[in-house]
């Protein structure tokens, strides 16, 4: 990997284990809905005039129906289930359940069709990833948070579905343009719930409101410019490695700066997680030699 290579590694793998310490912050002052809503506006604020100015958006509206997918699975929903699980999550627990993404995102290829058949290996890292989830679940879990537990689920299942809308309906529409149009979308969709409620950003500390603004800047429109950079530079299979990398970063963070506990559940899991998803997601020569190039290849947390 060249060093432009992997100043875009580093950076992707620190700025996509950070939202889920910025969304706990967010959501000690705001609603969830006020949170993603006020991301959408800053992320949107910042790519759709250059989508515009590139005059890739008409184009790209041809795909409406995709598209509009493509924003409920990555954005419109996950992001609202996500800043509502972390008002009793920690974020390190979060940050690591996310980490099942890729293993669903195998799995789901293999039922579409969309994987040949799975190797030994890949069927023993999706055997160690559950071992890893039933830890992490039966160790830290309380039974007031399994309705918590089922939100992340489900934005795992999004997460991990999207890719395939893309790489199916929308191959030739850039990922930034997909981003900056599910973006404008979904903050369209949460405006008339977020928008009464704006008067709390006005009197909240400043704690709260630089997590959103941290959220919508460096997490959305910096972080998609920069992954796809980043897929440009090294190719999409060398990029999706930042998903191993960034829920340890999210434990990290969630520990260091929030004092959120270390627990034997995070300690036994994380190990286990990370390495099933690695094992699980890994190709054969053969696969990674006729893998084409995609722009939206992982989740946006």
């Amino acid at each position: 990997m060249s060093r432009r290579g992997w100043v875009l590694f580093l950076a992707m793998s620190l700025i996509w284990g950070v939202p889920y310490l910025l969304i706990k912050v967010a959501v000690e002052e705001f609603s969830p809905v006020l949170v993603v809503f006020l991301r959408c506006l800053i992320g949107a604020v910042l790519l759709l005039p250059w989508t515009i100015a590139r005059g890739q958006l008409l184009p790209a509206l041809r795909h409406w129906r995709a598209l509009l997918l493509f924003t409920v699975l990555e954005m419109t929903g996950p992001w609202l289930l996500l800043s509502w699980a972390e008002q009793s999550l920690s974020s390190s627990l979060t940050g690591l359940l996310v980490a099942g993404v890729p293993f669903v995102a195998a799995l789901a290829a293999r039922l579409a069709g969309d994987e040949d058949r799975l190797s030994p290996v890949r069927v023993a890292g999706m055997l160690v990833g559950v071992v890893g989830i039933v830890a992490l679940l039966g160790l830290d879990v309380a039974g007031a948070q399994l309705t918590a537990i089922g939100a992340v689920a489900l934005v795992v299942v999004g997460y991990a579905t999207a890719p395939m809308v893309v790489s199916r309906a929308l191959s030739d529409v850039s990922g930034v343009t997909a981003s900056a149009i599910a973006l404008t979308v979904t903050g369209l969709v949460y405006a008339p719930f977020a928008v009464p409620q704006l008067g709390d950003v006005a009197t909240a500390p400043a704690r709260a409101w630089g997590s959103v603004v941290a959220l919508g800047v460096v997490c959305t429109a910096l972080a998609l410019a920069l992954f796809f950079a980043l897929i440009r530079e090294v190719g999409p299979q060398r990029a999706l490695v930042i998903t191993f990398v960034n829920p340890a970063v999210a434990v990290l963070l969630g520990v260091l700066l929030l004092d959120e506990p270390f627990t034997l559940g995070i300690a036994l899991g994380l190990p286990l997680i990370l390495l099933g998803c690695a094992l699980a997601t890994r190709r054969s020569p053969r696969q990674s030699e006729r893998c084409e190039l995609s722009d939206v290849d992982a989740a946006v947390p």
